[in-house]
């Protein structure tokens, strides 16, 4: 017999895959530049989707784990380190409880993991700079990059998981890592980067193994010459975006773990938040060095999720203080960044 999981595991990804399929053979027939207006709309729908599902989850997240009785939400929220307290006597309350925390997680959890992939973009638009990517093959990009990142993050998600319920150590490792991040991005956030594209490890290693045609301009990323399929050069961008996607993942899917151990919340509120970068993406990519104190907000908020990990066996901090600290961290790095301008030399 299917367990639960699988059912709304299964059902998760048919939803995401009509999301997509939607998206691409609706909206986005065409190659095209998409406008700041577009952008926006887009975002707001993605976002509303978003919290929508976080609905569903309030109401009705026992589903996910088919919660039967009292007993087996207690080895639930054991076996997920849930921080909430049950009520012995009372099943229908715990339940309630235990949604409410599952609501919280996931929302949480989206937020931070919205929150990270602005620092994605900064990332993204050098990449396409630095390579000479046509404005309109920008969403052609995103979009398989993102079908790419689905399936990565759904094996990281899961086996990090596996290694974090059979070793509690992991936590330390992760939260460590995550605050070296925070550090770093405070310390280069007004450093300059550029690539190589010549010397970059993904293009070498493409020229190495495969046959590239890099004169080719038709924004496809394989084409036929003599009958013999080569990748194009807009492919190998492609491939840099993807690896790329698995260095963030190392940042962002441990920050999540620090909200909620249960991997299908990590995965559901990962998966919304990378749907929604595309739109993000082109909202923001044109004004976000308005943003002066952004990479500041996030390498604050990346160390104090380290931190969090790493004094979660002994300092007690709920999702909804969590939640509080995330959103005021986020808040107040716009917020100075509206009320503090850059000063134009």
């Amino acid at each position: 017999m299917i367990s639960s999981e699988i059912l709304v595991f299964i059902g998760f990804v048919i939803l995401i895959a009509v999301i997509l399929a939607v998206d691409l053979g609706v909206f986005n027939k065409k190659t095209r530049e998409v406008s700041f207006k577009e952008a926006l709309y887009f975002t707001i729908l993605w976002v509303s989707i978003a919290l929508l599902f976080g609905v569903l989850i309030y109401f009705f997240g026992h589903l996910i784990h088919n919660i039967r009785d009292i007993d087996h939400l207690k080895e639930i929220v054991q076996k997920y380190d849930h921080n909430i307290n049950l009520f012995d006597g009372d099943f229908e309350k715990s339940l309630q409880i235990y949604r409410q925390n599952l609501g919280l997680e996931y929302l949480t959890g989206y937020i931070i993991e919205y929150s990270l992939s602005i620092d994605n973009i900064f990332v993204i638009l050098m990449i396409f700079i630095s390579f000479g990517v046509e404005k309109k093959y920008y969403h052609k990009i995103l979009f398989w990059g993102i079908v790419g990142a689905i399936v990565m993050r759904f094996l990281f998600i899961f086996i990090s998981s596996a290694l974090i319920q059979q070793f509690d150590w992991i936590m330390y490792f992760f939260g460590a890592l995550l605050v070296f991040t925070g550090v770093k991005l405070f310390a280069e956030r007004n450093k300059d980067e550029t690539i190589d594209t010549n010397n970059h490890y993904i293009v070498k290693f493409a020229d190495r193994f495969f046959s590239i045609d890099k004169s080719d301009n038709s924004g496809k990323f394989f084409t036929r010459k003599d009958g013999k399929l080569l990748m194009t050069s807009l492919f190998v961008v492609l491939l840099v975006i993807e690896f790329t996607d698995v260095i963030f993942a190392v940042d962002s899917v441990p920050a999540i773990f620090s909200i909620t151990k249960d991997p299908f919340i990590v995965y559901f509120s990962n998966i919304f938040a990378i749907i929604g970068l595309r739109s993000l993406f082109f909202l923001i990519s044109s004004i976000i060095e308005k943003f002066r104190f952004l990479k500041i907000g996030l390498s604050v908020l990346l160390v104090f999720i380290g931190l969090k990990m790493i004094v979660h066996n002994y300092i007690e901090i709920t999702t909804t203080q969590s939640l509080v600290i995330v959103l005021f961290i986020l808040i107040s790095s716009v917020l100075l960044s509206i009320i503090i301008p850059e000063k134009k030399g």
